[in-house]
């Protein structure tokens, strides 16, 4: 019980004096400077708290924080949802994160989180992403409705690299294969440089409302670690659906 207690104090202490060191919340809290240290693993374990990066090292809330807080209210949206699920597979993966809407035959990125490599993805925000040669685009258009492919489809598949795939019948066997094993792919078929694994968030009505996406730099990316990081995306896709569903249902009684 009194671990507990630590953590809830310590938690709010961060909240209070963020960023904090160990040594100041200890002397907050007037604990010794070990079990300080403790208390900040574990709630650095649960989420709840992230180092800034500073030297000595500091701590700040997570937006874990934020998200309880506005269950508590009902005032919560799609990137309130997410951003805590994709900082979880960013910590575990240590690959850039990112989160995209559709908007039209698009989808838009809306949110990244970055990885600590040297060598990494950056996109900016508000980046247009073609539904059929990026991660992201290909879930979403794979959770659409057959009349949408098929629109899609017959606008034009525009080859970006070597690897776009271009062919309406490879394309729509693409899309199958998406909705099998429950992620879709990206091998450098938008820029030869990126590669990524993405699934699309599924809204109360089973249509696609965002896809959330791992991107890794081609030169790095293996089929093993395709088939690893589609599993966590997927995974991570259905807890945000999941945790979008009740708040659906709250707005709409």
């Amino acid at each position: 019980m009194q671990n507990v207690l630590n953590a809830l104090r310590a938690l709010e202490e961060v909240a209070a004096r963020q960023p904090i060191g160990v040594a100041e919340l200890a002397r907050a809290m007037e604990l010794p400077k070990s079990t300080a240290q403790r208390t900040l693993g574990t709630l650095h374990a649960a989420g709840w708290i992230r180092q800034t990066g500073s030297t000595p090292t500091r701590w700040a809330l997570t937006t874990k924080a934020l998200l309880v807080g506005r269950r508590a209210t009902g005032e919560l949206g799609l990137r309130d949802v997410a951003v805590p699920v994709m900082e979880e597979l960013r910590r575990r993966t240590d690959e850039t994160v990112h989160l995209a809407v559709p908007e039209g035959d698009r989808v838009i990125l809306i949110e990244r989180l970055e990885t600590s490599r040297p060598v990494r993805i950056v996109l900016p925000l508000g980046q247009i992403l073609p539904s059929h040669a990026s991660a992201n685009g290909k879930a979403v258009l794979a959770a659409r409705p057959a009349g949408a492919v098929d629109q899609y489809i017959a606008a034009g598949l525009t080859g970006f690299t070597g690897d776009t795939i271009t062919e309406p019948v490879l394309f729509r066997e693409e899309l199958a294969e998406i909705r099998r094993r429950g992620y879709a792919t990206n091998g450098g078929e938008w820029r030869t440089d990126v590669s990524a694994v993405a699934a699309a968030v599924l809204g109360a009505d089973g249509l696609p409302v965002a896809s959330i996406s791992v991107n890794v730099p081609t030169s790095r990316m293996t089929a093993q670690m395709s088939e690893s990081l589609g599993a966590q995306v997927a995974a991570a896709a259905r807890e945000v659906g999941a945790a979008l569903e009740p708040l659906h249902s709250f707005r709409h009684r």
